[in-house]
């Protein structure tokens, strides 16, 4: 079934301030774009560069002044989501080279800091079982609270407060996968179910290819729960959220609104 999806962000910028946007739905093989309309206020310049891993695209804005993006797609999802705790893990030897990053820590997930809880709470399991205890750990300890968290925490912070929103579950969780030599990155994305509606984060984990024996690939985990990966609609991807924010700003910006819609259609 078709999802819509709309997005619209408004911010004011001082002086004339370079941006780098990204909110586009990404035209993936397991995601067909139907149709899609972009709506900006007019710029001092725009170009349309390759995002991370080239998933998706940013586009870089100069603007001053009051700005506003307006954004509407319908997307077919045809993505198989498998049954995570039924996948084997890969061994590190056999990752392929652009996957290895991923196992790194990075601003918001510091995974070293983790070790030594990962290895105690979910050391019984291995590979995709192991993300399944995960997982479903944040879902029973963690409490949804916008309130909890900002721009600067990170996974250890969310890690000690029990709290958060889908970003700080997204980190905690990739934070966990890398301490567990498991490759994860984060995802920025669009979905039906979100509550409240919003631009969403989840996870991915690099396991065993279900469809490709001796392969590996990139499989959704939502530690919210609100997010079905065989309906979510992928914009990009990163280390952490610093890679894949909606709206970077090199210059004093002040965000006046956001509203995102995202439903099932047809």
């Amino acid at each position: 079934m078709p999802i819509a999806i709309t997005s619209s962000f408004a911010f004011h910028l001082e002086r004339a301030t370079d941006c780098l946007l990204q909110f586009q739905v990404a035209d993936l093989p397991e995601q067909r774009i139907v149709a899609s309309e972009t709506m900006l206020t007019k710029t001092l310049h725009l170009a349309t560069v390759p995002a991370q891993d080239a998933i998706g695209e940013r586009l870089w804005v100069r603007a001053e002044g009051d700005f506003r993006v307006d954004y509407s797609a319908t997307v077919e999802v045809q993505r198989e989501a498998a049954d995570i705790a039924a996948l084997a893990a890969r061994d590190p030897h056999d990752l392929p080279g652009e996957v290895v990053e991923y196992l790194f820590d990075s601003r918001y997930c510091q995974a070293d800091k983790l070790q030594n809880f990962v290895a105690e709470h979910f050391g019984q399991h291995s590979g995709g079982a192991k993300v399944a205890a995960m997982r479903d750990w944040i879902a029973a300890n963690f409490t949804y609270d916008p309130a909890a968290s900002d721009a600067a925490t990170t996974a250890v912070d969310s890690f000690a407060l029990r709290r958060g929103v889908c970003r700080d579950y997204a980190h905690v969780l990739i934070a966990f996968a890398r301490a567990s030599t498991i490759p994860a990155r984060y995802v920025s994305c669009y979905a039906p179910g979100v509550a409240p509606p919003d631009f969403h984060a989840l996870a991915e984990v690099f396991l065993d290819d279900p469809a490709a024996p001796g392969n590996g690939a990139w499989h959704i985990v939502d530690a919210t729960g609100m997010a079905d990966p065989a309906r979510t609609a992928i914009i990009g991807i990163g280390r952490d959220a610093g890679d894949v924010s909606f709206l970077t700003t090199f210059g004093l910006c002040r965000f006046d609104s956001c509203h995102v819609s995202v439903a099932e259609s047809g």
